[in-house]
């Protein structure tokens, strides 16, 4: 399909079931910012699987991602499904790179970017102040998720940034989300957390004009701008691994072109004959 609005719109009017556009869109959110890459215009395609009962009928949110490509200002981005030896599913690009990086680029769904980082006039102070985080807005009850896997180091009111979480990754690296309406259930200091996992929802506490993530990335105990810092890649496959998958890449290839042309010729067969009439 073609985005002209959004991602999810866009997908699901192409018939895409809401399961599998949201797992579409995880899978791309270590590298994809939804609210500043994605153009109109823009491509995607994905397989999944179905499952069904013996008498046919379609059983919903059951099927994986067998494949997805966007289409980006004109740049391919491919992942496919790859089980490892361990019997841990994953998605990599086309040269075995995996998809998940240590921290994803955006840890909110369907939120619109509504400050950046930078200097900026404050919406409540009235002045000039340096604004070390961004701002998603979204409505209140979002679920918010673990930029990355970690540790949590607090979670709780906490001066104007209202209800707040900062989780302890590796290396120096921590993130922080505030004006959460509420958290999840039994989260508190010392939790450990994975990346994707939902850690509470959207709100508007602390000092806040109306419901929005501010999301910080703190590396040193310094905040800096997420869009900016240069992150590790993740996973890389190797060896017998790595020749694993390019057999995978290929069969997964062959499966989405004979599909395309099934598809194509049940469209053709189902079209309406046209019959031609003397007068």
């Amino acid at each position: 399909g073609t985005i002209d609005s959004s991602l999810y719109a866009d997908a699901r009017a192409a018939g895409v079931p809401d399961s599998v556009i949201l797992d579409l869109i995880k899978m791309y959110s270590w590298n994809v910012d939804f609210q500043r890459e994605i153009q109109s215009g823009d491509k995607f395609e994905v397989m999944f699987e179905e499952y069904q009962t013996e008498d046919g009928k379609r059983v919903a949110g059951k099927g994986d991602i067998v494949y997805a490509r966007l289409n980006l200002s004109g740049a391919d981005m491919p992942f496919y499904r790859f089980e490892d030896g361990k019997g841990n599913a994953d998605y990599y690009d086309n040269k075995g790179q995996s998809a998940k990086k240590p921290l994803m680029k955006t840890p909110i769904d369907g939120a619109r970017l509504s400050s950046g980082f930078g200097m900026r006039k404050h919406p409540v102070l009235g002045y000039s102040k340096m604004h070390k985080g961004v701002d998603f807005a979204a409505p209140r009850g979002t679920p918010i998720y673990a930029a990355g896997d970690g540790t949590v180091a607090k979670a709780g009111p906490f001066s104007s940034y209202g209800n707040y979480i900062r989780i302890r990754h590796r290396s120096g690296l921590e993130t922080a989300y505030a004006h959460l309406s509420r958290f999840k259930p039994g989260l508190r200091a010392g939790s450990r957390v994975k990346q994707g996992e939902v850690i509470g929802y959207v709100g508007t506490t602390g000092r806040s004009t109306g419901p929005h993530l501010h999301y910080e990335v703190i590396v040193n105990n310094v905040q800096a701008n997420p869009n900016s810092i240069k992150l590790p890649t993740g996973r890389a496959l190797k060896g017998r691994e790595l020749q694993s998958f390019q057999r995978t890449l290929a069969q997964v290839k062959s499966k989405f072109n004979d599909t395309v042309r099934e598809t194509a010729v049940a469209a053709r067969d189902s079209a309406p004959e046209k019959i031609a009439s003397k007068k």
